[in-house]
């Protein structure tokens, strides 16, 4: 481990505390160190940093900074949301505030490369200064000129300065059309099952031994890592459940070393809280005691949808699941107030001898929903920009499903994607008898 960060240029101590904070990111931090070279030498132009959500990236490039003292600035995409943003706090770190005053009311990238050069000849760089980008994808969005500028800003200020981009995409959907530039490329891979297990281990309980933590970390990533490799989560899911793991312990019912035991008592806990992987607005535990204090009522009912789901969308859900399993042609004798006695022997077809229920969903058309959204909500609703955005919504949320291909901008066609059990759950929240209006159980 000593080996990988034994780079010339810098103190021995200093690259000590660095390995000791990137445990199972030594490999990345060396590579990183010799790319970015000794500190008065000249770094190449711009890095480009790249690997899924909670790979280590922005961890590694902060302990680095900050640790070696090195001339930084970090700047978040998402906060900067202009390019003046962006250039203001460059000036600002580096030459202070005299600097980033000069800038005009709404300045170019000529504005920022002006002042820049002027105040980098009056403090010339006595080792690399950095500037990095994170969630640098952002930058797509922003002036063509921005990204290509900002990859060779060395060239342009004539100053040691080096570009840093951190992205959760790789750089082949990151480059401009118009060609730029090309940053040298350094992957981060997912952090492996024996690697999260390293790192987790070390949040050890000081109530606790390290075994016993250790333990209970491989049975949580035995439950969550097929669906879950993020580590801030697991982190999360691990300080979240921990005290029901030990809770056998603490009652004297058995030992840190009877993990079968331990594994008996969580197991069920666990399952549970995989329905809330990803969403922190209510824990498994405090599902757990809703449902009690609410049993019968809400009985089945997910946590995240009875925390999260707005008014409108619950009825939308609804008019998708009855879109989904009423036959077109019923819409009729379900949603008309004068339409008369239609028998269901009377439009019984062969094909309709099966129950809809058994044969799946179906698609249905967005004007088909929106009819049916508007016969079942309660009060008057406008068609506004905020009720087609709830649709975009339960769809990003896997609640529905668009099954029309991506030319079909006009006549959009959805599923939708959830149980009887669960849209049950979801009417009785709204007072909505939902049996009352499904074919099936006519």
């Amino acid at each position: 481990m000593a080996g990988l960060l034994d780079q010339p240029g810098y103190d021995e101590e200093s690259l000590r505390r660095v390995s000791e904070q990137l445990p199972c990111r030594e490999l990345q931090a060396g590579m990183l160190l010799s790319l970015m070279g000794q500190p008065q030498q000249y770094c190449y132009p711009s890095l480009f940093i790249y690997g899924h959500r909670s790979s280590g990236k922005s961890h590694v490039v902060n302990v680095l900074m900050k640790e070696l003292e090195l001339p930084h600035t970090t700047v978040s995409c998402v906060e900067c949301i202009s390019a003046a943003l962006l250039f203001e706090q460059v000036l600002l770190s580096f030459f202070g505030c005299d600097a980033a005053a000069q800038l005009p009311r709404s300045p170019s990238i000529s504005d920022f490369v002006r002042i820049y050069r002027q105040q980098s000849s009056q403090f010339p760089a006595k080792q690399t200064r950095f500037i990095v980008m994170e969630k640098a994808e952002l930058l797509r969005d922003a002036d063509a000129n921005l990204l290509p500028a900002l990859l060779r800003l060395q060239e342009l200020v004539d100053d040691n300065v080096s570009v840093v981009l951190l992205s959760e995409i790789v750089w082949d959907k990151f480059r401009p059309n118009t060609g730029c530039f090309e940053p040298l490329l350094l992957h981060f891979p997912d952090y492996s099952k024996g690697e999260l297990q390293q790192i987790l281990s070390k949040d050890c309980h000081p109530s606790y031994s390290a075994e016993f933590y250790s333990s209970y970390i491989n049975i949580l990533l035995g439950v969550f890592y097929t669906v879950c490799r993020d580590l801030r989560e697991l982190r999360h899911l691990a300080a979240l459940n921990f005290s029901k793991f030990c809770e056998p312990v603490a009652a004297g019912k058995a030992k840190e070393t009877e993990t079968h035991k331990l594994w008996k008592n969580i197991e069920p806990h666990l399952k549970k809280a995989m329905q809330t992987v990803y969403l922190r607005e209510v824990s498994s535990l405090q599902w757990e005691q809703m449902e009690e204090h609410e049993a019968g009522a809400l009985r089945g009912l997910s946590a995240h949808t009875h925390v999260e789901l707005p008014y409108y969308s619950k009825f939308l859900l609804i008019a998708a699941y009855l879109a989904s399993y009423n036959p077109a042609r019923t819409d009729k004798r379900f949603f008309l107030k004068h339409h008369g006695k239609i028998k269901k022997t009377n439009f019984l077809k062969k094909n309709e001898k099966t129950s809809n229920h058994l044969l799946g969903p179906k698609p249905f058309p967005l004007d088909r929903l929106l009819a049916i959204f508007y016969s079942v909500v309660d009060s008057r609703v406008a068609p506004t920009a905020s009720i087609f955005s709830q649709i975009s919504s339960l769809v990003t949320l896997q609640l529905l499903t668009l099954v029309s291909h991506d030319d079909q901008l006009d006549t959009p066609k959805y599923k939708c994607a959830v149980s009887l059990d669960f849209i049950s759950a979801i009417s009785r929240t709204v007072n909505f008898d939902i049996v009352k209006y499904l074919y099936d159980f006519l």
